[in-house]
């Protein structure tokens, strides 16, 4: 293996699964049947993945970011890191694996249709988290990791590795975070014990941000996104588990965020620990979506991360980053690709302010208070 790198102070690593997305335009109508050759309109090529998706995102937005993935040598790795720089990224390192292939996605996203992948994981099942020493970590203020469902060597140990890296991560002081993609039930990580990975590794990560549909796969269950003390009571047994805060992408329903009760698990969040942990302890909040025409929802639950992440990191409070976190996903889904629609942040805020319609959804329940000046609600489970 190999490894180029550029070095530059950064706020936040973001690490793990990065590919090379194709998009073929699809037009409205689509439908995939045996032996039909449909006619599409050209393909978008482009960096896919948490890498590339939640990281450049961040970068778009401002936050000074650090990346790191694997690449195979071929022609799909020299495309990635030709698309990444191009972004103009602040430290990017490639760690080049002639052992496999790079990964790729064919991304099948016909219009007002929710989108389905076919994906080949490549060199991210080699990735080796260990191998990231407490040097590379040194001087950042948070840590962010996905998607441990790609990465065979991440998940084959039940995620005793990973749980170890945070760890380390969290004694240099660093806030970690965690997200996900939805494991293959045709494939070995379909049949990996993910509750008993969780709960190994959630005591170590202060954020963890999966898809409600990606957690309840997990976790063995089904939950509707509507149903507000569903998500509720799910929420509060993953948190149970040891994270500090739980993120939920409802997917057209927003985006539901729940903090710990417990006030020591919140003072160890890290070095992005909010400054008024009385205002995030024990406090759900949903944030609906922000109305937009959608050109493609890929990426859309990577950017909205990336927009809590830089929330927080500004010392917002928990209703103002869910704010800008589902504000940061509606840019992303007005272009096909996941980050191009990315402003910078100062924009993000501008839409927000000059008075951005939200999409409507029905009302909570009762004991939820609607914040007019987020547009979000939430309620206290403490």
């Amino acid at each position: 293996m190999s490894m180029s790198r550029a070095k530059t102070s950064a706020q936040v690593m973001v690490v793990g699964h990065v590919c090379l997305d194709v998009i073929p335009a699809i037009p409205a109508g689509y439908a995939l049947k045996p032996g039909a050759l449909i006619h599409v309109g050209p393909a978008t090529v482009s960096t896919g993945g948490l890498v590339a998706n939640t990281g450049l995102a961040l970068h778009r937005l401002g936050v000074s970011v650090k990346l790191l993935a694997h690449v195979g040598d071929d022609l799909f790795g020299d495309a990635i890191r030709r698309l990444i720089r191009r972004h103009g990224a602040d430290d990017v390192s490639f760690v080049t694996d002639a052992q496999g292939a790079t990964s790729y996605t064919v991304v099948i996203n016909p219009p007002g249709i929710d989108r389905c992948f076919l994906h080949c994981p490549g060199v991210n099942d080699h990735f080796d988290v260990q191998s990231i020493n407490d040097e590379t970590l040194r001087g950042l203020r948070w840590l962010h990791f996905g998607y441990p469902p790609l990465m065979r060597h991440v998940y084959t140990d039940g995620g005793q590795a990973l749980a170890q890296w945070f760890r380390r991560a969290k004694k240099l002081g660093l806030t970690t975070s965690l997200d996900m993609c939805a494991p293959d039930p045709n494939a070995e990580s379909g049949h990996v014990d993910w509750r008993a990975f969780l709960h190994n590794v959630l005591p170590q990560v202060d954020l963890f941000a999966p898809s409600l549909d990606e957690l309840a796969t997990m976790m063995g269950c089904t939950v509707d996104p509507q149903d507000l003390d569903a998500v509720s009571d799910l929420a509060q047994r993953v948190l149970a588990m040891g994270p500090a805060m739980l993120c939920l992408k409802l997917g057209e329903f927003g985006l539901w965020a729940t903090a710990s009760s417990s006030r020591q698990r919140l003072e160890h969040f890290g070095a992005a620990a909010p400054d008024d942990l009385s205002s995030w302890r024990g406090r759900s909040c949903w944030a609906p979506c922000f109305q937009v025409d959608v050109a493609g929802t890929t990426g859309a639950g990577d950017t909205t991360v990336a927009g809590l992440i830089a929330a927080v990191l500004d010392g917002q409070s928990l209703a103002q980053a869910m704010t800008f976190a589902v504000a940061v996903g509606a840019c992303c889904v007005q272009m096909p690709d996941a980050v191009s629609g990315i402003p910078h942040a100062d924009e993000v805020r501008r839409r927000i302010t000059a008075g951005w319609p939200r999409h409507e959804h029905p009302q909570p329940p009762t004991s939820w208070r609607y914040d007019p000046a987020s547009g979000n609600w939430s309620t206290d489970t403490h």
